[in-house]
């Protein structure tokens, strides 16, 4: 199991409103499943990973849940690869920059 330590970046996870607690004039399919919360902060107490804890957000924030990774990378990125957004960038660098082939050198 692993232990985190007091003051380690981490992230947390918690249920903020079951499917029954959330709003009705919501789409149907957004209501089928909970509110999730995934917060990183600085842990405020020794725990292992499942444990509920209490971190410190880097904006001072206070949250708490269940402890999910220790150390957690940023592991977002833009999408697949659409080759229309290529197109699109392609003509609106010769618009905004006509002096330049294609907009790119």
């Amino acid at each position: 199991m692993q232990t985190a330590i007091k003051g380690d970046w981490v992230q947390i996870h918690k249920i903020v409103l079951e499917p029954s607690e959330r709003a009705p004039q919501l789409p149907g399919d957004t209501k089928k499943v909970p509110l999730e919360m995934w917060v990183k902060g600085y842990l405020r107490q020794d725990a292992q990973i499942g444990d509920s804890v209490e971190v410190e957000t880097t904006t001072g924030r206070s949250a708490t849940g269940k402890l999910t990774s220790i150390y957690p990378s940023y592991s977002h990125d833009y999408g697949e690869f659409v080759p229309e957004l290529q197109a699109i960038d392609k003509l609106l660098k010769g618009i905004l920059f006509p002096e330049q082939e294609g907009g790119m050198k």
